[in-house]
């Protein structure tokens, strides 16, 4: 299954209002992504060292991703990074939150299909964003 199949799946399971908020979200999402330091290798670093290495290994391996919290996310990034993206999302914290739980598995697992991510690269939100929403239009 793609990253743009995943993401999809991924708003149809929620309730009805999360996928809206996840659209929304997900370029957000990116943003922080790349603007972190040292990308995602730097934000995989981070929630390792937070406590969720072994839910790290299972988005970056094959097989399913194991989850996470919004109140391990929360310890993880932090008020700070939560109000950064509730304010550019337009979204409650708690809704970035459960939102995250959903998307930041996904989105790392297909990132990273063979486990590795280049350090340095950056995620192109303009091509995925294109793609969600031209599918989404077909739902």
């Amino acid at each position: 299954m793609g990253l743009l199949d995943s993401v999809i799946s991924t708003f149809r399971d929620g309730p009805p209002a999360s996928g809206p908020e996840r659209v929304s979200l997900l370029p957000v999402i990116i943003e922080f992504v790349n603007e972190y330091p040292g990308g995602l290798a730097g934000l995989l670093q981070k929630l390792r060292q937070g406590g969720l290495g072994e839910e790290v290994a299972s988005w970056l391996a094959n097989g399913p991703n194991k989850p996470v919290s919004s109140e391990q996310i929360k310890a993880v990034l932090g008020d700070a990074a939560v109000g950064q993206m509730a304010q550019s999302s337009g979204q409650e914290p708690d809704a970035v939150l459960a939102n995250l739980t959903a998307l930041l598995p996904t989105l790392v697992d297909h990132v990273t299909p063979m486990g590795q991510f280049e350090r340095g690269r950056k995620l192109d939100v303009t091509s995925l964003m294109g793609s969600v929403s031209g599918l989404l239009k077909k739902l």
